[in-house]
C-alpha cells in the first residue's frame, strides 16, 4: 500500500516495477515543528504518514509504504509551494546555491514496527534571472513541490550540479525504496 497522493512517487514505484495494490494517503500535519531541523521533519513525517495509514488500513502482512521530501537550504526547510509567490520566493532563495533534497523513506510492517532510511542529494542551482524565474512561475510547475520546483521538468534547466540520487530529488529515492522492501520480503 502507498501512502502518498503524489503521482511521481507512483511513477517511479512503477519504473522500478512495483504497483501498490492500493492508494491511501495520509492527511497529517505537514508544518515543520518549532526548531525542527530539516533531515528530522522529513524524517518525522515519513514515519507519521507510514504509521497512521498503517493503523487505518492495515492488518497483518500489509506493507504500507510513505515518503517525505524536503528541500533545505542550510537548517532551514523551504514549503511546499502552494501558489506562485511561494515558487518565486523558493527560486530567488536557491538562485546561484546549493541545497539539500531529503527523502525519507518509511515502511510500516505494523503499527509498531516502522523502517526507514534517509537519502540526501545536493543540487546546485545557477544563477536565475527574474526572466527565468518569471517564465518557470508561468508554466505552473513549482506549485505544490517542496523547494517551488519540479527537477524532472524546466528546472532541471537550473540545475548546474547533483551530487546523489535523481530520483530521490524527484520524490523517491528508488535504489534505498527497492532495498528496503526486499528487506521485508518483497520481490521486486
Amino acid at each position: 500500500m502507498l501512502a502518498s497522493e503524489s503521482p511521481r512517487r507512483k511513477t517511479l514505484l512503477a519504473q522500478a516495477g512495483i504497483s501498490p495494490d492500493r492508494v491511501a494517503p495520509a492527511h497529517i500535519d505537514e508544518k515543520p515543528l518549532a526548531s525542527e531541523l530539516p533531515r528530522r521533519h522529513a524524517y518525522r513525517l515519513a514515519y507519521e504518514k507510514a504509521s497512521t495509514v498503517w493503523s487505518q488500513c492495515g492488518s497483518e502482512g500489509v506493507l504500507v509504504l510513505a515518503a517525505d521530501t524536503v528541500v533545505a537550504l542550510g537548517r532551514r526547510v523551504l514549503p511546499k509551494a502552494t501558489d506562485d509567490d511561494d515558487v518565486r520566493k523558493c527560486l530567488a532563495l536557491l538562485s546561484g546555491r546549493r541545497h539539500l533534497v531529503i527523502t525519507a523513506v518509511a515502511l510500516a510492517t505494523s503499527v509498531q514496527s516502522v523502517h526507514a532510511r534517509i537519502v540526501e542529494t545536493r543540487v546546485c542551482f545557477r544563477r536565475l534571472n527574474t526572466s527565468d524565474i518569471d517564465s518557470y512561475v508561468r508554466c505552473g510547475e513549482g506549485r505544490g513541490k517542496a523547494g517551488g520546483y519540479a527537477i524532472q521538468g524546466r528546472a532541471e534547466t537550473f540545475v548546474r550540479l547533483i551530487n546523489g540520487s535523481y530520483s530521490n530529488v524527484v520524490g523517491l529515492p528508488l535504489a534505498e525504496t527497492v532495498g528496503l522492501l526486499r528487506a521485508h520480503g518483497l520481490a521486486c
